[in-house]
């Protein structure tokens, strides 16, 4: 995502029941989250890393932009943006799209680590496409990817980076944003970084393949929460009329980004008002998790939304495109707080948040580090006790 200059205002796994269910659905049906002190205290002073963190974690650096991974003989790219983890026998792999144009190496690349946590390679899974920002991962472990540019396509990759990475058309020609598998209902829901951007559902003619099936947006009035409909996209190819014009009625999202699947629930973000809504697929009803114009007292810790992930105990993350570089922290019981933030990189961005498969590490970038530039990019590693 580009550099914002206004104020802009969920991981596959057993761990879904604490992330959706009655506890969930109740906090996201009431007021908007409203801040107060998290679940691991106040945030201490800056580290080694630049990174203030709660009392308990640790942070180190995984990778540069343009420097070789330790551990590997392969240069990280530029301008890291939206990640995922997938599990590697004992070990695990975090995948990392590269916001830059093609010819200046934008893709995907992969870190690999052992069971300790060491790094133990690195290399590229998707090369040649534009812009690819965000993306998502899929229940049969493969990486979304997808491009932030007019009639930007889906490519899916392989994190392991043995099979050849396939463009997926069916799933529309649109400035792409996030992506997130709905296993439960057989959906990929599809955000869209435009001001007057739409919310989409793919459902694949078979799941688990992505070649071929059906592009639907999503319908509602002005209200922020209530039912809501879909409707078939005509034309997916978004030629000569855009995707997000083909349907009357569809609902405006002022700038999709992060979007996360869990229990019932899609999560998404939508930077040009500072937003995370939650979708419910059983009911198809759409609510507010946060709106920092609605926060009751003292100053909105999380403004500039952007990716989103979730840890084992329901708790949304929430990355500052902006703002004070912070990922936030969304607790189900409807309070939200700084859990990091970045100093001395005022020129950045925060991207990419996910954790590992065991859920003691979290993995995020600073997409132009202290440079500000996009071949300054940082990817690193937060541990600590994440509750579970």
């Amino acid at each position: 995502m580009e550099r914002r200059n206004f104020l802009r205002t969920a991981v596959v796994g057993s761990t879904a029941a604490a992330f959706g269910g009655t506890l969930w659905r109740g906090a996201a049906s009431a007021a908007p989250a409203q801040p107060a002190t998290g679940p691991y205290g106040g945030l201490q002073a800056a580290n080694g890393d630049g990174i203030l963190l709660p009392a308990g974690f640790t942070s180190r650096v995984v990778a540069r932009s343009g420097k070789t991974v330790s551990g590997s003989s392969y240069a990280w790219h530029s301008a890291p943006d939206g990640g995922a983890t997938f599990a590697d026998g004992s070990g695990w792999i975090y995948v990392s799209n590269s916001e830059v144009a093609s010819g200046s190496g934008g893709g995907a690349s992969a870190v690999r680590f052992d069971s300790s946590g060491s790094v133990t390679g690195a290399y590229r899974i998707l090369s040649g496409t534009n812009n690819n920002c965000a993306g998502g991962r899929t229940p049969w472990n493969t990486w979304l990817s997808c491009e932030e540019v007019t009639r930007g396509a889906v490519y899916e990759t392989d994190p392991w980076g043995v099979n050849a990475a396939v463009q997926r058309p069916a799933m529309g020609r649109f400035k792409h944003e996030a992506a997130a598998a709905d296993p439960d209902h057989g959906y990929v829901y599809l955000t869209e970084d435009e001001t007057d951007g739409r919310f989409y559902r793919f459902r694949p003619t078979t799941w688990g393949n992505l070649a071929s099936g059906t592009l639907q947006v999503l319908v509602a009035g002005s209200a922020t929460s209530g039912p809501v409909t879909w409707t078939t996209v005509p034309d997916p190819d978004g030629t000569p009329t855009q995707t997000r014009y083909q349907v009357a009625g569809a609902k405006v999202f002022n700038g999709g980004e992060g979007c996360f699947y869990a229990a019932g629930t899609c999560w998404f973000t939508t930077k040009g008002d500072n937003r995370v809504w939650a979708y419910d697929a059983a009911a198809s009803s759409l609510s507010l998790v946060y709106d920092d114009s609605l926060v009751t007292s003292g100053t909105a810790p999380l403004t500039g939304v952007d990716n989103v992930t979730r840890s084992a105990s329901g708790d949304l993350y929430v990355a500052e495109d902006g703002g004070n570089l912070e990922i936030c922290l969304i607790t189900p019981q409807n309070t939200v707080s700084p859990f990091l933030r970045v100093s001395g990189q005022s020129s950045s961005e925060i991207t990419g948040p996910a954790f590992s498969p065991d859920g003691t590490r979290l993995y995020f970038s600073s997409q132009r580090g202290t440079s500000g530039s996009s071949s300054g990019g940082i990817t690193y590693e937060v541990k600590g006790p994440f509750r579970g």
